[in-house]
């Protein structure tokens, strides 16, 4: 049933996150820095990845499809985002909204399952060490990216066709610096309770199932690691899987807080810092937390700089 008195709009106005224009231009610089530096962090991985043939194992062949879809995820919201801090007003259609919800969710999705066969990736080389190279054959590598590929553009299929069928309508500004679900929600003058229910269950199956499969690989994993009577090799073990655990704690620990709860209940500016932090600031540090401390990664800089020199 449509809601009364309102005017069906076509676009959507995303409010600034500052009146100050001394800010709205420190704010511009910060995150332009910011993702640039993204960018060429991972398509630094990806290339030396590529080129490097001791980097040619699992973990780096991951990590690979990881830094390809964190240039993806970075670019679908942060260029909009810097013209805001540049225009009067920062308006987006309603279909290119709702076009940016279904890119942003899937390569959110893409990221969680990723980190998650990443996750397994180290159980089974840590668990399983004799049987790991024949497990993770490269054709059993390329074959999980492509599932994980393939379930993150699935997952936000059918709540993104549900979304293209809501009508909206004023006041059409949006208290974010993306298409959320949550805000399209209370912009929309339609019913919006099966959408919600959708989404909310889609969000809460792909997320808490992604946590509870990475959570028994790491249980599994310190059980192995602390039966081990050296503690030099305990040590080096963890070390092997203390960047994927970290990155794995913030990235699900923010999607939790962000999606595996009601969606409209919820209108806080902590949602938007929230936000930031896992779709800008954690494509940031992937590179660094996973690769740029890595010796192994280290060398293949030094080689792949030297053999450009020459």
């Amino acid at each position: 049933m449509e809601r009364h008195n309102r005017t069906v709009i076509a676009e959507f106005i995303f409010l600034r996150f500052t009146s100050q224009q001394q800010l709205q231009v420190v704010l511009f610089i910060l995150f332009l820095t910011i993702y640039l530096s993204s960018l060429m962090g991972n398509v630094l991985i990806v290339v030396i990845v590529l080129v490097d043939s001791r980097l040619q194992t699992p973990m780096y062949f991951f990590i690979c499809n990881l830094s390809v879809v964190e240039i993806w995820y970075t670019t679908v919201t942060v260029p909009k985002m810097l013209a805001s801090f540049l225009v009067e007003k920062s308006m987006i259609s309603v279909s290119s909204c709702i076009v940016q919800y279904y890119f942003f969710f899937a390569l959110a999705a893409i990221e969680l399952f990723l980190l998650t066969v990443m996750a397994y990736d180290r159980y089974l080389a840590i668990c399983n060490p004799l049987r790991y190279s024949t497990i993770m054959s490269p054709r059993t590598c390329q074959n999980l990216a492509v599932v994980c590929w393939l379930m993150g553009f699935t997952c936000p299929t059918f709540p993104s066709i549900m979304l293209a069928k809501l009508s909206f309508c004023t006041p059409n500004r949006i208290n974010h610096f993306f298409c959320d679900a949550d805000q399209l929600f209370r912009l929309s003058c339609s019913e919006t309770y099966a959408i919600q229910g959708v989404g909310y269950a889609v969000s809460t199956v792909v997320i808490m199932s992604a946590v509870l499969f990475t959570m028994t690989s790491y249980v599994q994993i310190i059980v192995t690691i602390l039966r081990m009577s050296s503690a030099a090799a305990r040590q080096k073990t963890f070390s092997t899987c203390a960047a994927h655990l970290s990155v794995v704690s913030i990235y699900f620990g923010t999607l939790i807080f962000m999606y595996v709860r009601p969606a409209v209940k919820y209108e806080s500016n902590a949602n938007v810092v929230v936000s930031v932090f896992y779709s800008v600031l954690t494509p940031l540090l992937n590179p660094i937390i996973y690769t740029l401390r890595n010796k192994d990664v280290k060398e293949a800089l030094k080689k792949t700089f030297l053999r450009g020199k020459e």
